[in-house]
């Protein structure tokens, strides 16, 4: 019980069959902002938005829980100031030695600051996204580790002539000349970029119906947090 009282990082708390709050750790007070007293007794329902008791999920999550013995969940929770923060919540049934239910154990951990953080990635990719699909004076693509183009811009299906479903899966070395394919051209490419960051050159380029072309080209190397190569 002191232990579980000393946690202050997650609000943990156990509720009876019916779903109303039994105990009340020192981390549920902070996050929830309810002192012990004052829950105790109360269904924690009304921890969740209007949108979500309207839907029933309170009850969902307790008939999903007393079915599984275990659920997991996450969504907007209300403080007792009504203010929302995002949760990441996990619901135990708790059983006695007959396997008579006789409560929930709820753990809940604050999750707004992953969200926040989550989403602003998530509208950067977009906002990048927007920005390199509308480049037109630059074909602006991605490749695997072993060659095979993933995506494609508006300027590579100008410069180079292929939609986006006729290129994507298919080896970027359909790009080059008959003569540089035969002599290695690509794969000495894709090797200079991985082993050095970079492979920057200019030659003759093909597009989709054959005409040559000089090119500037860049490759660069994507390398995740590990250092593996991605692309």
């Amino acid at each position: 019980h002191y232990l579980v009282d000393a946690v202050s990082d997650y609000a943990i708390y156990r509720l009876d069959p019916n779903g109303c709050v039994a105990s009340w750790n020192t981390g549920a007070r902070r996050l929830k902002g309810y002192d012990a007293a004052e829950i105790r007794g109360r269904s924690f329902s009304e921890f969740f938005t209007p949108e979500d008791r309207a839907a029933g999920v309170p009850q969902d999550i307790l008939q999903r829980a007393a079915r599984d013995g275990r659920v997991e969940v996450e969504g907007w929770r209300l403080r007792k100031d009504g203010s929302r923060f995002w949760a990441l919540g996990t619901l135990h049934a708790i059983r006695d030695a007959d396997g008579t239910l006789v409560g929930f154990a709820k753990v809940t951990r604050d999750m707004t600051e992953r969200k926040a953080a989550q989403e602003a990635l998530a509208a950067s990719e977009r906002q990048f996204r927007l920005l390199v699909s509308g480049v037109v004076d630059y074909a602006i693509f991605m490749l695997d580790p072993h060659g095979i183009v993933t995506n494609w811009n508006t300027g590579a299906e100008k410069i180079k002539g292929y939609a986006v479903d006729e290129i994507v899966g298919r080896h970027f070395s359909v790009f080059y000349t008959d003569e540089e394919r035969a002599a290695g051209a690509p794969e000495r490419a894709l090797a200079t970029a991985a082993a050095q960051g970079r492979y920057e050159a200019e030659g003759w380029r093909v597009r989709k119906d054959g005409s040559p072309f000089w090119a500037l080209v860049i490759i660069d190397a994507i390398k995740d947090e590990t250092g593996a190569l991605v692309g």
